[in-house]
């Protein structure tokens, strides 16, 4: 019972651990106590549930009072995808948090242009033989000198990259937001934006960060798609090297999960002591879409950048998508949980990316042309961006209000449909603790098991039934939560 179980009289394990449950539980029911008498510890949130879809798709898309800043309403994000640990931030401090986040962002994306474009420099025998000329005869050794020209360059940006996800995760969380799909959502916009300027743009534009600066201040902003043109045929050569480097290689660990099966392995050896543990250790995660998204659309880009520049680029992109349809679709249905339901709240996001890259590719293309003497053909393709802009324009103001709102006649279709077939379901003691704090909930799950008898045997019946840890409360008719986004409103 001493240090370590060094010192101190023995006991009877069994008996000791018992003392110590009761004596742990004991002392959470007085912090639970405690804290639900704090009136420091209420939030400025809260999750208001409706007896009806109509009730609640009304209060959520109206404005309650004439002051715009004492009651606010949106739809509240479903039990699982809530971000709980933003939900205690006023109000007025998230745009003072965006403020701040904004302006980190955009010298994180300026500043980490300086170490990429130094590899960039670095990664071909030119700059290295010029930074370290004793390296020139081990330099132009056959084998060194292949592995330099082809696999270098993509290879130390892969490097350059690998924190970046987290870093700009943590920004996300930093901002406020009050769900897991919101998070996702924002940071698939900073990678986004972060690769499109420092793997794209900073990519083509060769040379040393200081010649890729003088050249930016001592060019128009009329000839940067002129400039741009012109670097785009000579750097295929890098991107299809970055795409069997990042694509290809991606795509086959995401087969293997290497480090899922080393994390597993390091955690069943020191750590997992019960079934519990090892069912812990072998939870596979969900699928990080703010990593992965964003890459797969840069592999979009080029593939229009290049469609017409370099067609020797498509083969490799195409090779990607289709390993890439492949592998992901296996791993989101038969190895990942999915841990939210967003209502495809992240389509929106990916349709202007789409749309973006569109416009991308349209204003290089008339920046290459007009380096090959085809000015005539100039007016004629103008017409491009301004139509992808007026379709996205169509799309958004006529389908991005399926994705932000709830239509009154589906939520009355589905409220009569459920009072007709389901007439004893009881919504209030369902919605009881669905949006309870998890650290008050009573999670049966994690309670221990104490056999009253020494000598007693826990019997454990084997089922194909998932772990309830990460099973999702199903209705009747096989769908996912009952408690779905339309029937909860947060008010903020």
């Amino acid at each position: 019972t001493g240090f370590f179980g060094c010192f101190g009289s023995d006991v009877d394990a069994i008996d000791y651990y018992k003392s110590e449950i009761e004596k742990i539980g004991k002392e959470e029911a007085e912090e639970h106590k405690k804290v639900m008498k704090d009136p420091k510890s209420i939030m400025p949130a809260a999750f208001v549930s409706f007896r009806s879809r109509w009730g609640a798709a009304v209060a959520a898309q109206t404005q309650q009072t004439s002051n715009p800043t004492v009651w606010l309403t949106e739809w509240a994000p479903e039990p699982r995808d809530v971000y709980w640990n933003n939900l205690s931030i006023p109000f007025v401090s998230l745009t003072v948090r965006r403020l701040i986040i904004g302006v980190a962002f955009f010298f994180l994306n300026f500043f980490y242009v300086i170490p990429i474009a130094f590899v960039q420099t670095l990664a071909n025998l030119e700059g290295i033989e010029k930074a370290l000329p004793f390296l020139e005869p081990f330099i132009e050794t056959p084998s060194i000198k292949s592995f330099i020209q082809g696999f270098l360059p993509g290879l130390a940006l892969k490097i350059f990259l690998i924190l970046l996800p987290t870093i700009l995760m943590f920004m996300s969380q930093f901002e406020g937001l009050v769900s897991q799909s919101s998070l996702e959502r924002r940071t698939a916009s900073k990678y986004f934006i972060f690769l499109f300027f420092n793997v794209f743009l900073g990519s083509i534009v060769t040379g040393s960060a200081l010649e890729q600066l003088n050249t930016y201040l001592h060019q128009s902003a009329n000839d940067i798609p002129r400039v741009i043109g012109v670097a785009i045929p000579m750097k295929a050569t890098f991107f299809i090297t970055y795409v069997m480097v990042d694509g290809w290689t991606g795509v086959a660990l995401e087969v293997l999960r290497l480090r899922a099966f080393i994390m597993f392995h390091l955690k069943n050896f020191f750590l997992v002591k019960t079934e519990k543990d090892r069912e812990e250790a072998m939870d596979p995660g969900s699928i990080c879409l703010y990593w992965s998204e964003p890459r797969i659309q840069l592999y979009f880009l080029l593939g229009l950048v290049y469609a017409v520049v370099t067609p020797l680029l498509l083969p490799f992109i195409l090779v990607f998508f289709a390993l890439a349809y492949v592998v992901y679709r296996h791993q989101i249905i038969n190895v990942y949980n999915q841990r939210y339901e967003s209502g495809a709240q992240f389509w929106p996001n990916v349709h202007l990316r789409i749309i973006t890259a569109l416009i991308v590719s349209q204003l290089l293309l008339l920046g290459l042309l007009s380096t090959k003497g085809l000015e005539e053909a100039t007016p004629a393709l103008l017409v491009l961006p301004v139509l992808t802009i007026w379709f996205h324009k169509y799309c958004k103001h006529r389908y991005e209000p399926a994705f932000v709102r709830n239509p009154l006649q589906e939520v009355m279709r589905k409220d009569t449909l459920e009072r007709a077939r389901e007439r004893n379901f009881d919504l209030k003691a369902y919605l009881a603790d669905a949006y309870l704090h998890p650290v008050f909930k009573s999670n049966e799950v994690d309670k221990f098991y104490v056999a009253d008898d020494p000598g007693a045997v826990e019997v454990i019946v084997p089922t194909k039934r998932r772990s309830r840890r990460i099973t999702p409360v199903q209705s009747e008719d096989g769908g996912s939560d009952r408690l779905s986004v339309m029937e909860s409103v947060q008010e903020r």
